[in-house]
C-alpha cells in the first residue's frame, strides 16, 4: 500500500530534479521516489556496517585477537594479483 507525502522543494532544486528525470526517462516523481529508495538503502547499510564495527570493536576488547593492518593489506593484494597467498594470522595483545 502506498500513502501520499507532500514535499516542498525550492524552485532550483525542483528544476533539477526535472531535468535529471527526464534526462533519466522517469518522471520527477518515479525519479525522486527511486532517489528516497537509494538514500534509505545506503542508511540501513550504514547503520549495519557501524553495528558489525562496533560488535567487532567488542570482540577485539574481550578477546585481544587482531589482524596485523599490514599482513591483511598483503594478502589481499598477492589474491587480487592471482597468486596463492598465506591467510594473516592472527595476533594477540
Amino acid at each position: 500500500m502506498t500513502v501520499s507525502t507532500t514535499l516542498k522543494l525550492s524552485e532550483t532544486l525542483k528544476a533539477q530534479v526535472a531535468k535529471l528525470a527526464e534526462d533519466a526517462g522517469k518522471s520527477s516523481h518515479a525519479w525522486m521516489v527511486e532517489a528516497i529508495e537509494t538514500q534509505a538503502k545506503e542508511a540501513g547499510k550504514r547503520r549495519a556496517f557501524y553495528a558489525e564495527a562496533l560488535q567487532s570493536r567488542a570482540e577485539y576488547e574481550k578477546t585481544g585477537v587482531f589482524f596485523r593492518a599490514e599482513d591483511v593489506h598483503g594478502y589481499i593484494l598477492a589474491r587480487v594479483s592471482g597468486k596463492k597467498a598465506r591467510r594473516p594470522r592472527p595476533v594477540k595483545r
